[in-house]
């Protein structure tokens, strides 16, 4: 299949991403992205009345959430969008790009906004009825913090999946270790001249809104909870579970933040770029699953799909960006395909600037094109793992005709 839809350049735009209950605890996750939007929209001069289509993806519930993409778009200035709510858990920016992708393929569409956002901070507190219970008492859940530690059919947690793949593969702790160092230096580069790479999407200094969004209360300077590289710290750090590889330095945490892309015609994505000598193609997407327990292994057979769509192989990839919320992700993925460890996530990675659900995927696509705009063009590929053992992926061309 080939896909006409593209990104134009500079046409996204990412929040900086905070740890859960830092700097972003307060805010409506979609009230947020809304905020954010429509200032990103105006410093881009995209008119919110040219979209015809969007999509929004959230896993975590907000209050009302239950209105969706309606409501963002309202809050957007572009009351006349339309489009479906998509929840993935890890997997969702992907997935809503595919769907806005396949939206204009089956013209549908012709511009359309995809809107990605996440507040793990004060998760909510479900309460579940049951006349069958006791007295008819239900059930309660902590939406973030069950669902991370207790897989409803395998009974495990997700730290236990990563445990399981590096059980398998006989993955150490002292590489996983190695892993999260090179990663944390990798972001040193994002940071470097006053964060440059950061800023080409990202506004800097970030002025953080109040509940109500009608005043500023505080600033960020960048990504909240980013520890700075130290292997010695690392390899102090001994495994969360007993007998276990897997500590706190090589796995991701809960974080909160937003980011949102446009995907468009060939011929609008021309008009709306920042670079018009630079073109954003997406070539194709995959998705697979693993063996139940295993979900650090779903983001290979994922990205193997994506390249048998666009007719590539792993050799024809100039960059490779992955949701990693373990060390062991990466450390399979190398392992099964040789790609150089070291190499992968260049400029930053979900396991330095944090697990923000829904919009991780999206900012680190908007990170990938970046890469390769610098390298003068070239193929990338994103993949990740999600909930339930499945895993998404897309890879996408950059070429800069000047």
């Amino acid at each position: 299949m080939t896909i006409n839809a593209q990104i134009p350049y500079g046409a996204y735009w990412s929040t900086p991403h905070a740890r859960w209950q830092g700097k972003l605890q307060h805010l409506h996750a979609i009230k947020f992205a809304a905020h954010v939007g429509k200032q990103e929209l105006a410093k881009r001069n995209i008119d919110p009345s040219s979209f015809n289509y969007g999509v929004l993806g959230i896993t975590i519930g907000q209050h009302q959430s239950f209105n969706g993409l309606g409501w963002f778009t309202n809050m957007l200035g572009a009351p006349q969008v339309g489009g479906p709510l998509i929840s993935q858990v890890c997997a969702t920016g992907v997935r809503c790009l595919e769907n806005a992708v396949m939206e204009i393929e089956g013209g549908m569409a012709d511009n359309a906004l995809v809107a990605t956002c996440d507040r793990t901070s004060n998760g909510p507190q479900i309460y579940y009825p049951d006349p069958g219970g006791i007295g008819g008492a239900g059930r309660n859940e902590n939406q973030v913090l069950d669902n991370m530690q207790h897989d409803p059919f395998g009974g495990h947690s997700m730290l236990q999946t990563a445990e399981n793949v590096a059980a398998r593969h006989q993955i150490s702790t002292e590489e996983q270790h190695d892993v999260a160092f090179r990663r944390t230096e990798q972001y040193q580069d994002a940071l470097a001249d006053d964060s440059a790479f950061l800023k080409k999407f990202m506004t800097l200094p970030f002025d953080v809104p109040s509940a109500n969004f009608k005043k500023s209360v505080d600033t960020m300077e960048g990504d909240q909870g980013v520890y700075p590289p130290n292997l010695e710290k690392l390899k102090s750090l001994k495994p969360v579970l007993e007998g276990g590889t897997v500590t706190f330095g090589g796995q991701t945490y809960p974080a909160d933040g937003n980011a949102c892309i446009v995907v468009t015609t060939p011929d609008k994505a021309k008009e709306m770029s920042a670079n018009k000598n630079i073109k954003v193609c997406i070539r194709g997407f995959g998705q697979a699953r693993a063996e139940l327990g295993y979900m650090p292994e779903a983001p290979l057979p994922a990205a193997q799909n994506a390249l048998k769509m666009a007719g590539w192989s792993l050799d024809d990839i100039d960059a490779v960006k992955t949701h990693n919320p373990f060390a062991v992700n990466d450390l399979y993925f190398a392992k099964q395909t040789g790609w150089d460890v070291n190499k992968m996530n260049n400029y930053g990675s979900t396991l330095v600037w944090g697990h923000t659900q829904a919009s991780m995927g999206i900012r680190a696509i908007i990170e990938l094109i970046e890469e390769l705009a610098l390298r003068g063009g070239g193929k990338g590929l994103f993949t990740g793992c999600a909930a339930g053992d499945t895993g998404m992926a897309v890879v996408l061309e950059v070429t800069d005709e000047k």
